[in-house]
Formats: structure tokens, sequence, C-alpha cells
């Protein structure tokens, strides 16, 4: 359980230092049409981690009614870590997948609502984990919100949850960079023809 909150905190932390100091504008910038911006990742993170929550939220209710008590630490079996480990980056091409209608992110969110809706929905996963630590979570199961049929353990879930996050916040980092790289390369541009007129004159 300490493992999952050690990653909840490094995703908050990793997200802090991509904010810091992000403007609006490059933010908002997108690398190519249909790409996702910085904030447009922060987005989709936090409308997926509540996807799952509320999916998690009854399996465990009835779970504690039933006196389902841990018995075991709460990690994914072998087809939940491979799932989990399709998540982390870097991204591979075979393990690009397009977001499902109900998970993608606005078209233009702000950046300070975006990023306080993702440490929002960070401390409602803690609290979750907090409520539910003395319960089964290896052996608890709950239908996949995003892939029908699939049933995974709520610590399969918990796991997806924080591999899902350092996905895009490394592609949020990736998009910054690019951005920030873009918009020198406008400044350049914008000066290199009057530099090169003082030089003639």
């Amino acid at each position: 359980m300490n493992n999952l909150c050690d990653q909840l905190d490094a995703a908050e932390r990793d997200a802090r230092l991509l904010v810091e100091n992000l403007s609006e504008q490059v933010g908002c910038w997108h690398p190519e049409a249909g790409s996702w911006s910085v904030v447009q990742c922060l987005d989709h993170l936090a409308i997926t981690n509540y996807v799952y929550l509320d999916a998690m939220k009854e399996p465990a209710i009835r779970a504690r009614t039933a006196g389902r008590l841990r018995r075991r630490p709460a990690i994914p079996g072998f087809v939940g870590r491979w799932f989990a480990t399709r998540m982390e980056p870097p991204v591979k091409a075979f393990s690009k997948m397009k977001a499902p209608r109900n998970i993608q992110p606005g078209t233009s969110p702000l950046l300070a609502d975006a990023f306080a809706r993702f440490l929002a929905s960070q401390n409602d996963i803690r609290d979750y984990l907090r409520t539910n630590a003395d319960l089964d979570l290896a052996g608890i199961r709950f239908p996949n919100p995003l892939i029908p049929g699939i049933r995974f353990s709520l610590a399969t879930g918990l796991h997806i949850i924080t591999a899902h996050e350092r996905r895009h916040i490394w592609q949020a980092w990736r998009v910054r960079r690019s951005a920030e790289g873009a918009a020198c390369e406008d400044v350049r541009l914008a000066i290199e023809p009057n530099a090169a007129h003082t030089a003639k004159e």
C-alpha cells in the first residue's frame, strides 16, 4: 500500500514541476492537429482517475460487507501486471491507443482548472487507499470501465492508475519541451531578419 502512495506522491511532484512557470499559451500548445496539449494531458488524467475510482467504489463496499479483509499484498496478478506495464513510459508504437470518448479531455480547458482537478483526483485516490487498506484488494474484482467484459482486481486498477499517470505526465513533458522549443524558434525568426538588416547597414 505504501508503494502505491509513493507512486502517487512521485507523480504529483513531477506534475507540479511540469506546470511550474508554465504559461497558458505554452500549456495549451498542440504539437500537431489532433494531438494533446500539456493541459489536456492533465485533464485526461483527472477524468480517467475518477472513471476508475467510480467503478472501484461499489465493489469495495460490497467486499467490506462480506468481510473480505486483506490476506495478501495489494499487487496485480500476471495479466493485470502485464496490462499496467503497457501503460508505462516511454510510450512505444505498439502500446499506443486511442482514448475512449468518455475519458477524452476537453478541447480547451484552462491550465489552473485542469491542474486543480488532477490534484483533487490524487487526493481522492489517497482517500480510497486509506479507507480500503484493510481489504483484500488483490482478490476483489471490478468491471473495467473502459474495456467491456474485462474484470480486474482493485489492486490492478490502482496500479493501472499510477502507471497511466506516469505515461501522460511523460507525454506532457515532451509536449512542454516541444512547445518551448517552438517558441524559441519563433523568437529567432522574428529577430534574425532585423539582425541581418542591421549587418547590411
